[in-house]
């Protein structure tokens, strides 16, 4: 499946360093692309492995807030 997250608050390349590895270390995610002009992260991912609510607090935890 893909999904694409609205996040707020990312501006630079660490942002995009961190949200990318955070969303890429859980299982089941098999890519995660950020695009900083549009503030949003295209995810693939399992959905029988892993949940969004999981996806949204991977990147909750790095200090960013994930819009429905």
């Amino acid at each position: 499946m893909e999904k694409t997250l609205n996040v707020q608050g990312m501006s630079c390349g660490h942002c995009k360093t961190a949200v990318e590895g955070a969303l890429n270390n859980l299982e089941g995610v098999t890519s995660a692309d950020v695009n900083l002009d549009a503030g949003t992260v295209d995810v693939a991912y399992d959905d029988a492995r892993v949940s969004f609510e999981a996806m949204k607090e991977a990147v909750e935890d790095q200090g960013y807030d994930v819009e429905a």
